[in-house]
């Protein structure tokens, strides 16, 4: 059985998960390992059965409970290298150093430095002698014998970005986890290597797209012959414009690594999308910029020509609830 589950989709929290044969993977881990867990149970999943966590990008909605949910279980985390990279520097940003810092830092080197060359100018101390002082050999000779004890080294400081397992795959280069064939795909979006994947096992093809600007040619092309697809439809232009955010937010989500709006997901749906999709789920709904209702609208005029009992079921995911488990 094929089966897929919507945790979360949104601003605050993405998570998915693909079952196929044997075989259940995480998709993004932007929850806390507790509410991922959580969520999992109410979904009718079982945390424990996971066999790894794969991640589309970086950005904190889709990778805050990675690390501790991988620990947790003890399964292997596929990035993309740049991902990881991004991943690392996130978790452990780089310390900033005043100028007064920087000088007295500078002077404490020139004194190490000074001091290990003072150090190899030393002559040879007198104990590395050839002769030896027969009454000292005596007084240690007439010492009990001491059994060596190892001091215990301090612990060492949990390193933020320890993993048990790192995986790396390349965009456009597919790869299989246990029972699933994963084709991962370049979308426009601003992080490091962001993907959409398009999930294959027992014959079912499940398509995830969400985090981009537009749609480009090659997400097209990677979008054709599913069995499920789940694209974004994150914002209302008009709500976007005259929403709370900053202008300078705006810009970011309006341009073309930012996200889809509704009008530019129907727009896909209408002339680009082939019709084949038994299940149509919109994803990545903004709280303060978009209306469930309108999302819906937008697509079901959309997809109005391509009417069907048996397909293009339009389900919206939302942020703080599972989805019902989709199988196949």
């Amino acid at each position: 059985m094929v089966r897929f589950t919507v945790l979360a989709s949104g601003s605050k929290g993405n998570s998915a998960v693909v079952s196929g044969g044997r075989t259940r993977i995480l998709v993004d881990a932007g929850l806390s390992c507790r509410e991922l867990h959580r969520r999992m149970r109410l979904a009718g999943e079982d945390p424990q059965t996971l066999d790894a966590i794969v991640i589309t990008h970086e950005h904190q909605d889709h990778i805050n409970g990675l690390a501790v949910t991988a620990r947790k279980l003890g399964i292997p985390v596929y990035f993309t290298e740049a991902t990881h990279r991004a991943w690392m520097r996130w978790l452990t940003p780089r310390r900033q150093m005043t100028y007064a810092q920087w000088l007295e830092q500078c002077k404490r080197q020139q004194a190490e430095r000074q001091a290990e060359i003072d150090a190899a100018a030393e002559p040879a101390c007198q104990e590395d002698s050839d002769q030896e002082d027969p009454a000292l050999e005596a007084e240690l000779a007439a010492q009990p014998a001491v059994e060596p004890v190892d001091a215990p080294l301090p612990a060492p400081r949990q390193d933020p970005t320890w993993l048990p397992a790192v995986e790396f795959f390349e965009a456009g280069q597919p790869f299989t986890i246990g029972n699933i064939d994963l084709s991962p795909f370049t979308i426009p979006h601003d992080a490091a290597d962001p993907v959409g994947f398009v999930f294959s096992t027992e014959g079912v093809r499940l398509g995830f797209a969400t985090d981009l600007g537009y749609v480009t040619p090659n997400v097209r092309a990677q979008l054709k012959r599913l069995d499920l697809l789940l694209l974004e439809s994150n914002h209302d232009l008009e709500m976007l414009r005259d929403g709370p955010y900053p202008w300078q937010v705006k810009q970011r989500v309006l341009s073309r690594v930012g996200h889809l709006s509704n009008d530019a997901a129907a727009e896909f749906l209408s002339n680009d999308y082939d019709g084949q999709a038994a299940y149509v789920i919109l994803g990545h709904l903004s709280e303060s910029n978009n209306l469930p209702d309108l999302a819906r609208v937008a697509a079901e005029r959309a997809l109005a020509p391509r009417a069907s009992l048996l397909a293009n079921r339009l389900i919206l995911a939302t942020q703080h609830e599972p989805l019902s488990s989709i199988d196949f």
